[in-house]
């Protein structure tokens, strides 16, 4: 009956190390985590047209489809820019892709590409 019990735990634990493997047979590693994010955050992008650019205050008004990670409907609204930089990437009239996330009661654009 022990012997029955023990191979019964060793299966389990064969099995569960075989789902924590990657496609390729091969434990995942810690690194490949922080890769899938990275590919998947264009993903949490959303589409917009750039209406104005104001680089004295740093903001970006931007007319945008829904957010989801914000869980906001779209609309015409200002942001702040989180690095100064990505401003001077865009101008009015733009169809971007960005980012944007939510910093105490200020929305903030973290990423700004252009719409393909």
């Amino acid at each position: 009956m022990k012997q029955l019990h023990t191979a019964l735990l060793l299966s389990a634990l064969l099995a569960g190390s075989a789902s924590a493997s990657s496609h390729t047979g091969v434990p995942a590693a810690m690194g490949d985590t922080k890769k899938d994010s990275a590919m998947a955050a264009p993903a949490d992008m959303a589409d917009g047209e750039i209406r104005k650019v104001d680089m004295d205050n740093k903001k970006i008004t931007i007319k945008h489809g829904e957010i989801k990670n914000l869980d906001m409907p779209g609309m015409t609204m200002v942001f702040q820019a989180k690095d100064p930089a990505l401003l001077g990437k865009v101008k009015a009239g733009d169809k971007v892709r960005f980012k944007a996330e939510k910093d105490g009661t200020a929305f903030v654009v973290t990423d700004i590409l252009p719409a393909k």
